[in-house]
Formats: C-alpha cells, sequence, structure tokens
C-alpha cells in the first residue's frame, strides 16, 4: 500500500471520529426537524392535558394523515427533480369518485377496483409527464392545469356523494390488523412483534450500511452519532408501538401500506439508478444530460409515479371518508408540498430524502390534531401550518447560505 493512500485513509478515519459538534453542524437540517417534531410532541402533550398520545389518539393520527404521508413520497422525488405538482388533490377527488363509481353503479369487486385506481392515477400522471418531459411545457404550469382540469372531471363524476361503499374497502383506512395472537396484558400480542421486527430491522439495516461505508473507505459518521440515533430511533419505534399495542385496534393497515412504501422509496432514491438521476437532475440539469442521463424518460416517470401515488392516496382517502364527493382533495397538494419542504426537501432541487418528507408529514398531522384537540378555530389553524412552512423554508435558505459563506 502507497504511503499516500495510508495518508489518505488516516485523513478519512479522523474525519470520520471527529468531533460531534462538527459533525451535527454539517448536518443540522436531518437533526433539526426530527427535534423540532419532537419538541412540537412534547407542547402539545403539555397543552392537551396529555390527551395527544392517548393511544387511540396515536391510531387516529396514522389513519387520518396516512394520504400526506403517500402524497409527500411522490412529492419528494418531484421536488428533488426540480419540479412541483399542485394537482395531486384534485386528481385524488377524480380517482376517488372514480374508484367509488366502479364500485357501486358498475360492481366491479373492491379489490379490482383499488387496482383500476391506482392504474388510472398513473394514466393522469403519464399525460402530464408527458407535457412536461416531452414538450418541455414547465411543470408548475401543466399541474396548474391539471388541478382545473381534474377538480371539473370530479365534479362531472360526482354530482352527488357517493356512497355505499363496502366494509372490506373501507377497512383500508379505518380498521386494524387483526388481533390473531392475541393479548399480553393489555397489549396487542401482532402488534409487539411487528414493532420489534421494525427495530431489528432498523438496526440491521443501519449496521450494514456502516460496514459497507467503512468496507468501502468512505466517509461515515461518529461511532456516538450512529449509536445516538439508533437508540433515539429504536425508541421511538418501540414507544408508538407500546402505544398502538395498547389502543383498542392495534396496527393500523394504513400504516403497514405506509411503511412498505417508505422502505421501497428510500431503497429507490438511495440505492438506484432512477434515485439517482432524479438528484443528478435536481442538483445540475446541464451536468446530468452531459453525463448521459436520458432527462426526458427520468421526469416522465418521476410524474407517472407521482400519478401511481396519488391513485393510492385516492383510494385510502375515499376508504377512510367512506364515500366520494367531489370537494375531496381540497388543499392536499399544499400539505404534500409543505411536508416535503418541512422534512428539508429543497426549495431548488436536488436535496430531499423520504425519511425527511415522512417527519414533514407528522409535524403537520400533530399541529391539525392538537389544535384540534385544544379546540383551535380552523382559520387559526391554516395560519399556524403557513407560519410554520415558512419558518422551515427560511431554515432551509439560511443553512444554505451559511454553507457557501
Amino acid at each position: 500500500m502507497s504511503a499516500s493512500t495510508t495518508k489518505r485513509r488516516a485523513q478519512k478515519s479522523a474525519r470520520s471520529r471527529g468531533p460531534m459538534r462538527t459533525y451535527l453542524s454539517h448536518n443540522l437540517k436531518d437533526y433539526g426537524m426530527m427535534a423540532a417534531l419532537a419538541v412540537i410532541v412534547i407542547l402539545f402533550q403539555f397543552l392537551t392535558d396529555s390527551k395527544l398520545l392517548y393511544p387511540d389518539n396515536v391510531a387516529a393520527l396514522i389513519q387520518q394523515n396516512a394520504y400526506v404521508l403517500i402524497l409527500a413520497i411522490g412529492m419528494v422525488m418531484v421536488i428533488v427533480a426540480g419540479h412541483i405538482d399542485l394537482s395531486v388533490g384534485s386528481v385524488v377527488a377524480f380517482v376517488g369518485g372514480a374508484c367509488a363509481l366502479m364500485i357501486t353503479e358498475h360492481n366491479v369487486p373492491w379489490l379490482l377496483a383499488v387496482v383500476l385506481s391506482v392504474l388510472l392515477g398513473g394514466l393522469v400522471g403519464a399525460w402530464q409527464g408527458f407535457w412536461i418531459a416531452y414538450v418541455g411545457i414547465p411543470a408548475f404550469i401543466v399541474t396548474l392545469a391539471g388541478m382545473l382540469l381534474f377538480r371539473g372531471l370530479a365534479i362531472v363524476l360526482v354530482g352527488t356523494t357517493v356512497s355505499g361503499l363496502p366494509e372490506n374497502f373501507n377497512a383500508i383506512s379505518n380498521n386494524s390488523l387483526p388481533n390473531s395472537l392475541g393479548f399480553m396484558g393489555q397489549l396487542d400480542v401482532l402488534t409487539l412483534i411487528i414493532g420489534g421486527i421494525a427495530i431489528v430491522g432498523l438496526v440491521v439495516g443501519q449496521l450494514r450500511t456502516r460496514r459497507a461505508l467503512i468496507r468501502n473507505d468512505l466517509h461515515t459518521e461518529p461511532f456516538a452519532a450512529f449509536l445516538i440515533k439508533l437508540l433515539v430511533a429504536g425508541g421511538i419505534i418501540g414507544y408508538i408501538t407500546y402505544l398502538l399495542a395498547k389502543s383498542s385496534g392495534g396496527t393500523p393497515i394504513v400504516l403497514i401500506i405506509v411503511a412498505v412504501l417508505v422502505l421501497i422509496y428510500s431503497f429507490i432514491m438511495a440505492n438506484t439508478v432512477f434515485g439517482r438521476n432524479i438528484y443528478a437532475i435536481g442538483g445540475n440539469l446541464s451536468a446530468a444530460v452531459l453525463s448521459g442521463v436520458n432527462t426526458k424518460k427520468v421526469n416522465f416517470m418521476i410524474f407517472v409515479n407521482m400519478g401511481l401515488l396519488t391513485g393510492l392516496a385516492a383510494v385510502v382517502n375515499t376508504s377512510r371518508a367512506g364515500a366520494a364527493v367531489a370537494a375531496a382533495g381540497q388543499n392536499y397538494e399544499l400539505d404534500a408540498i409543505a411536508s416535503a419542504f418541512i422534512g428539508g426537501t429543497a426549495v431548488t432541487g436536488g436535496i430531499g430524502k423520504v425519511s425527511g418528507a415522512m417527519i414533514g408529514a407528522f409535524i403537520m398531522g400533530v399541529l391539525n390534531m392538537g389544535l384540534s384537540i385544544m379546540n383551535v378555530d380552523p382559520a387559526w389553524q391554516q395560519a399556524i401550518k403557513g407560519l410554520v412552512l415558512l419558518v422551515a423554508v427560511a431554515f432551509d435558505i439560511v443553512n444554505k447560505r451559511k454553507a457557501k459563506g
């Protein structure tokens, strides 16, 4: 081994063992959002006389905000690539109406209707992606037009409320996994097992990632920071597992759906060519083109993917309401965009994580539930959420200026 190689490895090793303060300063955004979520939860737990973290309220928080979590996953990918999607709320109403009509008027089995609804969302995404990727119209204009177009189609489809949906369909968003393994005292055993598997999976996955970085002589976070991150994340999962196991239902079905999506899309963004291309396009479009990235195809697939996730969010939203209405999905696009920005996605593109968007979505969800428990007027709720979004984006911009300076 050459002396220069040894020196470089020693330097990298020294950086990996750098002071905790230096590491945290370089990763302030990631840890700042987690700290903000913790502070907001503790604050509302105090302001609501400990009602926020009632087991049933935690389950309701997940069920009520599942649509935001799903939409935020796709929105992160859209924003990282340097685009925006203003149409998702209207598409939720349109696809939700189509799903309800398939089940109630055309006797389509509910499971098949779910699949067709997701595919319909993908078709909408392909329509918008074509104009953006291959015609060259800015995403803001295309999705603004889509917001108007699909809201109008939703009104045409669902002139009156479409109800009478089957119980199995409504169970997607309103029910929990069956208590098939019984109880340990007052705790649902199945939920405890799922939580335990999640913690073990987290530890094993993080250890494998860290070993891979060390094996390839790449920069790693200080071991103390790594250990603290594992303990905090494991503790959060364990506490949420305990609360859900103690709730009247156990593990919400939509939590499993969202968890699977988070795992899949986190892998896609971090470990696939498609994910790297999204970061490349958002970080430096000219460099991505010169590197041989098929930007048109990638942009097209980003919006097809957004459409598929919007179709799934429409199913979840319609299931939660137990009916389809033309006014469904109002401001959902703002919730998804806010979740992405609050979770650390850069306004200018190129930076963002699915996990961060989930934190942002939970911040919005906790604000909604906490303020509702306190009976705060809806107008003030909107104002407070707007201020939170403004502060989050300002935080991102200030950090970038510090880094450049």
